[in-house]
């Protein structure tokens, strides 16, 4: 997992097997500095990273990744946007897939299968 800090977190809402964030994309996120520098991005990367840390934190995982699948990045995500994650969770399958988008607008997806069993930890929304 690399290091980073998670964009400021607009609203959030759950229910039993899925979360939503309302996060805000600031421009000044250091995410976007050299990525790139005449139009700047946020890495996919990144996205993944939160969506992993803050699905695993809600759902009470360890973040432990096994594997990703279906990861598509449909669209770019740019400085000074807000975007919905959304958060689903197979207890199952132990896994998690995530979708971030702006109404119809979809910016990235997938699924993420997670190593060893469901332990609690901190919860930070």
């Amino acid at each position: 997992m690399i290091t980073s800090t998670l964009p400021t977190i607009i609203s959030f809402a759950s229910e039993a097997d899925s979360a939503t964030w309302r996060l805000d994309i600031a421009a000044d996120l250091n995410y976007f500095n050299g990525h790139f520098p005449e139009h700047p991005v946020l890495p996919g990367v990144t996205q993944l990273d939160w969506a992993i840390k803050l699905g695993c934190a809600h759902f009470g995982y360890n973040v432990n990744v096994a594997t990703l699948e279906v990861l598509k990045f449909q669209q770019l995500m740019l400085p000074n946007t807000q975007v919905d994650l959304i958060v689903s969770h197979n207890a199952a399958k132990q896994k998690l897939t995530f979708a971030y988008s702006d109404g119809e607008k979809r910016f990235a997806s997938g699924r993420i299968a997670l190593n060893g069993a469901n332990d609690p930890v901190a919860v930070s929304n």
